[in-house]
């Protein structure tokens, strides 16, 4: 986002609801597509910390048991307006032995912005399915099934961030 706009300006704004809306259509895509035997999928891997409510929610409506988390941080607080961006790298791994070269697995996000993400997960496991709720134009090469595109300059407000007001974590700077 420019210094010169504010956050809302050009923003949109998910609401609990329609983050379940949306996280369900997902599902329904994505449903007898795996590669296993009547399209199942082996495993749904949410991606921390956004991909875990849509992840959740598919691994219910699609009844996968087995889920696992990748923690991949690509962002950090640069001081000034805008976050600075440096090369991504994963905080935490899903199990080695889950994981091989991705065949099955099912990686979940909310967004792909960038596209810095999942070209690092995709690196990892080049055989993985990527989905994401929502995709801007930039990433959205890397993923392989999404529900709405929104353009590049968009923000999307997530509930899990927001109350009344964007409210600022204890902890940490986002």
């Amino acid at each position: 986002m420019s210094a010169e706009r504010l956050p809302h300006e050009k923003g949109f704004h998910v609401s609990w609801d329609q983050i379940h809306r949306d996280a369900r259509a997902l599902a329904w895509r994505l449903d007898g597509k795996g590669p296993g035997e009547g399209g199942a999928w082996k495993a749904v891997v949410g991606i921390t910390r956004g991909g875990l409510v849509p992840a959740m929610i598919v691994s219910r409506e699609l009844d996968i048991r087995v889920v696992d988390t990748i923690s991949v941080k690509s962002y950090h607080s640069g001081g000034g307006a805008q976050d600075q961006r440096r090369e991504a790298q994963v905080v935490k791994a899903p199990q080695t032995d889950l994981m091989g070269d991705g065949s099955g697995i099912l990686i979940v996000d909310d967004l792909v912005d960038s596209g810095r993400t999942l070209e690092l997960i995709r690196s990892l496991y080049p055989k993985a399915h990527c989905a994401t709720v929502y995709a801007k134009p930039h990433g959205k090469p890397q993923v392989d099934t999404y529900v709405t595109e929104v353009s590049q300059d968009t923000w999307i407000f997530f509930p899990w961030d927001m109350a009344l007001q964007y409210v600022q974590p204890f902890r940490g700077n986002d």
